[in-house]
C-alpha cells in the first residue's frame, strides 16, 4: 500500500495526503518520492483540479524526517562510484520538490501554473520541511507542541533536499542560521514569527483549501528577474559581513571538528552567488561531500540509528511489558530530586521519600521551581504545574512505597547506608516489585546481597543533572534476572532518556572511560605540558570540556574519594600515584573545583570561570619543551577508547553501540567521530594498534595495545564489521 493518496473534491482541490504505514510518524522513503512526483504530475494534468494540498494523515505531526537508510542504500548502489549515485540520487529528490515549486508555470514567463499549498497539522522536521518550502504556502495548525525545523546538523549532515538554498533565499542567511547551523526548532507561532512558514491556523486544510482556490500568485520571489537576497547576498557590502561573522562562529563553536557546518555554510556561500537551480546543484554536491565524510557516516550511524534502536529496545529481554505505574524514590538530594521530576513529567505517580521531611518537601520543590521557569518561558501552564506536582508524594513514611512497582534508591554513595534503605523498602513493598540502585561506583552484585531478591536488584545510574543529560545507565548484577533489566528498561523509555545496558563491574562503562581522562589530563600537569594546552587540544579534537575544567566541575574531593577506594581495592596493581600527587595537594589547599570557587581554574565571587589558576604553575612548572598538539590530542583519547575496547573484552559491553551510543551523551566524547569503536574503525585497527605501541614506549603500560584490537589489526577487521548489527544478524 502507498504512503501517497490523492483526493479531487467538488470544488476541484486535489488533496495529497502523506501516511506512511506502519508507523506514527510520517517518514519519507524512496518510494514516497516516487509516489508525491506521481501524484503531483497527475494534478497538474487533470484539468479539472484548480489547485493541490499537500496534508499528512497523522494527528499532530506532518512528518518526522527521512529514513537516512536511502542515503545508505543510494551509496551501495554506486558501487566503485559513490559519489556519483549519491549526487545523482540527492538532484533526484532536488527534481521532485523543483515540479512542486514550478507546479506548472511556463519556464520563461512565469505563467501558468496550479497553486500548491502544504497543510500542515504539527510537527514537521528535515524533509518533512523542506516539501513545504518547496510549495507556495504553508499553513500549519496551532499546536503549541509541534517542533517545526531542521534537525539534520544534531546528526552530521544538513538540509540536503533544498532546505538549506531555500531557507536562506528566503529569510536571508542572518535570520536562516540558528535554524540551518543549530538544528533550532520552533514551535509553529515562532516558526511564522521567524518566517519560516506563512500561515497558523485552526485548521490548516481547510485554510490550504480556500488560499488555492483564491487565484494566488505563486512564483517563488527567486525565480522572478531582480530577485534580492534578504540581509545581502556575499558581494554586497551587508552580506559581506554577515558571512565573515558565520564563518567565525561556526569556527568557533565546531573548532573545525564538525564537516557538515563548514560545508553547509560554503553551500549557502557559493549558492547565493548563483542563480536558484545552479545553488541546488551546489548544495547537491556539498551535501554529498559531507555524505561521504566518515564523521558524518559515523554521526548518522550512532547518534540517529543506534540511538533510535536502543530506545526502541534493541537489547530488552523477551519479557512482558513492564510499563511503571507507581514509582519510589529514595533520597530527595539533588539526584533524587531529578529523577522524582522526569518520572512526574512522565505522568508516572511518585513517593519521594527522605529523612526527614523538609527535605522530602525540598526535593518535591525542584520540580515545583522546574514547571515555574517552564511557565516563565511559556512552555508550561499553572494546570501543568499542579497536575505533575500533584503526581510527587513527599514523604518519610516507607509505608508510602505500598504498591511501587519500582524502587530507585538514590541515597549517600555508602554500602551500609544503602543495605540499611534496601532491607527496609522491602519490607513494606510488594514481591514483585523491581528494586534498583542509583550508583556510579558501587558493584551492584555486592550492593544486592542486602536484597531478599537479588534477581529483582539493579543499578541505574543516573547522569547529572537528570533533566538534562540523556544518558541512562543500566547496570546487571550477577544474579539480575531478565524482568529486572526489561523494568529498567522501560522506565527508561517512558521518562523519554536512551539506556545502555552493562553487566556490573567496578566503575561500569561510563566511568571507566572517563575517569582515565581525567587522569591522563592531570598527569600531564605534573609532567610539565602547559594546562591551556591540554585543555585546548581536548575541545580541538571536539570534547566539550578540556579534563582540568570536568574535574573541577565534577569536585576535585569526588576525586580523591574515588582515588582512595580504588587504591584500597587494587593495591599494589593501583597505577594512578602521579595523578594522586597532583588531585591530593589541590585538595590539601582547599581547591575542591567550582563548588569551593578554587580549582584548576580560578573563580570570582559569583563562580564564573577567570582562567586557569596561575597557582598550578608554581608547583608544577611548565616544561621549556612542550608536546605536538596531535601528541597530547591522542594520549586524551587514547586513554578513553581503549578503556572501551577493554570494557568489551572484559564483557562489560555487550554491544558497540551501546559503547558508542553511551560515550557520546554520557560525557560527550567526540561526537564528531561518532563514538569510541566509530573512531577507532574511522583511524583504522592496524593505525590504531601502531599508535599504542608508540604510547606505550613513550608513556607507559596504561597505553598497551588490548588483545582484541591487536587481533583485529592484524586481521584487517573493523569493529562494526566485526561486532554491529549486520554482523551479528549474519553470524
Amino acid at each position: 500500500m502507498t504512503d501517497f493518496t490523492s483526493a479531487t473534491d467538488a470544488d476541484g482541490v486535489a488533496v495529497i495526503t502523506w501516511d506512511t504505514q506502519g508507523k506514527s510518524m510520517n517518514v519519507m522513503n524512496q518510494q514516497g518520492f516516487e509516489d508525491l512526483d506521481r501524484l503531483v504530475g497527475e494534478a497538474l494534468a487533470d484539468e479539472a483540479v484548480k489547485g493541490i494540498v499537500i496534508t499528512s494523515g497523522k494527528e499532530g505531526s506532518f512528518a518526522g524526517g527521512m529514513d537516512l537508510n536511502i542515503i545508505a542504500k543510494m551509496k551501495d548502489e554506486g558501487g566503485d562510484d559513490p559519489a556519483k549515485s549519491l549526487f545523482e540520487g540527492v538532484m533526484d529528490m532536488h527534481g521532485v520538490l523543483r515540479r512542486i515549486e514550478r507546479a506548472g508555470m511556463d519556464e520563461k514567463t512565469n505563467k501558468g501554473g496550479k497553486p500548491i499549498a502544504a497543510a500542515l497539522p504539527g510537527t514537521a522536521l528535515g524533509i518533512g520541511l523542506e516539501i513545504p518550502l518547496a510549495c507556495h504556502r504553508i499553513f500549519c495548525a496551532d499546536n503549541p507542541k509541534a517542533k517545526i525545523g531542521l534537525p539534520e546538523i544534531m546528526v552530521g549532515i544538513f538540509p540536503g533536499a533544498g532546505g538549506t538554498t531555500r531557507l536562506v533565499r528566503k529569510m536571508g542567511a542572518m535570520a536562516a542560521s540558528p535554524l540551518l547551523l543549530e538544528g533550532k526548532l520552533n514551535d509553529p507561532k515562532k516558526a511564522k514569527a521567524a518566517g519560516v512558514i506563512d500561515e497558523v491556523v485552526d485548521d490548516p486544510l481547510a485554510a490550504a483549501k480556500e488560499w488555492v482556490l483564491s487565484e494566488p500568485k505563486i512564483v517563488k520571489p527567486w525565480d522572478e528577474k531582480g530577485y534580492k537576497m534578504p540581509g545581502g547576498a556575499p558581494y554586497h557590502p551587508a552580506g559581506f559581513m554577515t558571512f565573515v561573522g558565520a564563518s567565525a562562529m561556526v569556527n568557533g563553536k565546531t573548532q573545525g571538528v564538525y564537516p557538515a557546518a563548514k560545508a553547509l555554510l560554503s553551500a549557502v556561500y557559493e549558492g547565493a552567488m548563483a542563480p536558484f537551480d545552479t545553488a541546488l546543484k551546489i548544495e547537491a554536491r556539498w551535501f554529498t561531500n559531507v555524505l561521504l565524510n566518515p564523521s558524518s557516516s559515523a554521526m548518522i550511524r550512532s547518534l540517529f540509528i543506534n540511538k533510535e534502536a536502543l530506545e526502541k529496545g534493541a537489547n530488552r529481554p523477551d519479557v512482558s511489558d513492564q510499563t511503571v505505574k507507581k514509582v519510589g524514590v529514595l533520597g530527595a538530594g539533588m539526584m533524587g530530586a531529578g529523577i522524582a521530576l522526569v518520572s512526574a513529567l512522565a505522568g508516572i505517580e511518585v513517593v519521594l521519600l527522605d529523612q526527614k521531611q523538609e527535605a522530602a518537601e525540598k526535593g518535591k520543590s525542584y520540580t515545583a521551581d522546574y514547571m515555574d521557569k517552564g511557565i516563565a518561558r511559556k512552555k508550561a501552564t499553572e494546570e501543568k504545574k499542579a497536575q505533575v506536582l500533584g503526581l510527587i508524594t513527599a514523604t518519610t513514611d516507607y509505608a508510602a512505597l505500598a504498591g511501587c512497582d519500582l524502587i530507585v534508591e538514590a541515597v549517600f554513595e555508602d554500602p551500609g547506608i544503602k543495605a540499611t534503605v534496601t532491607e527496609a523498602v522491602e519490607e513494606v513493598v510488594g514481591e514483585d516489585c523491581i528494586f534498583a540502585t542509583n550508583t556510579s561506583t558501587l558493584p551492584i552484585s555486592e550492593l544486592a546481597k542486602a536484597s531478599k531478591r537479588p534477581e529483582q536488584f539493579i543499578g541505574i545510574h543516573f547522569f547529572s543533572p537528570v533533566d538534562k543529560m540523556m544518558l541512562v545507565e543500566i547496570i546487571k548484577g550477577k544474579e539480575t534476572g531478565p524482568r529486572a533489566v526489561a523494568k529498567a528498561l522501560d522506565f527508561v523509555r517512558q521518562i523519554r532518556k536512551t539506556p545502555i545496558v552493562v553487566n556490573d563491574e567496578r566503575f561500569f562503562y561510563a566511568n571507566r572511560c572517563i575517569i582515565p581522562y581525567i587522569n591522563e589530563g592531570i598527569r600531564m600537569v605534573k609532567e610539565g605540558v602547559e594546562p591551556a594546552l591540554i585543555e585546548n587540544a581536548a575541545k580541538l579534537v571536539g570534547m566539550p570540556l578540556g579534563p582540568l575544567q570536568l574535574t573541577d566541575e565534577t569536585s576535585i574531593d569526588l576525586g580523591v574519594k574515588i582515588a582512595k577506594a580504588t587504591k584500597a581495592a587494587m593495591g599494589d596493581d593501583y597505577p594512578n600515584e602521579e595523578v594522586d600527587e597532583v588531585l591530593f595537594w589541590m585538595e590539601s589547599e582547599g581547591r575542591l573545583g567550582r563548588k569551593s570557587k578554587a580549582g584548576f581554574y580560578a573563580y570570582d565571587e559569583k563562580g564564573k570561570r577567570q582562567g586557569l589558576w596561575d597557582g598550578l604553575e608554581a608547583r608544577y612548572p611548565v616544561a621549556g619543551e612542550q608536546p605536538e598538539l596531535v601528541d597530547v590530542q591522542h594520549r586524551l583519547l587514547f586513554a578513553q577508547v581503549l578503556e572501551a575496547v577493554r570494557a568489551l573484552e572484559d564483557g562489560v559491553l555487550e554491544d558497540i553501540r551501546e559503547g558508542d551510543v553511551g560515550a557520546i551523551l554520557g560525557w560527550g566524547f567526540a561526537p564528531w567521530s561518532g563514538g569510541p569503536f566509530s573512531w577507532l574503525d574511522i583511524i583504522g585497527a592496524p593505525y590504531a594498534a601502531e599508535r599504542c605501541d608508540q604510547l606505550t614506549a613513550e608513556f607507559g603500560e596504561r597505553f598497551a595495545c588490548p588483545a582484541l584490537l591487536r587481533e583485529m589489526a592484524e586481521k584487517g577487521q573493523s569493529f562494526y564489521g566485526r561486532f554491529g548489527a549486520e554482523a551479528k544478524a549474519a553470524a
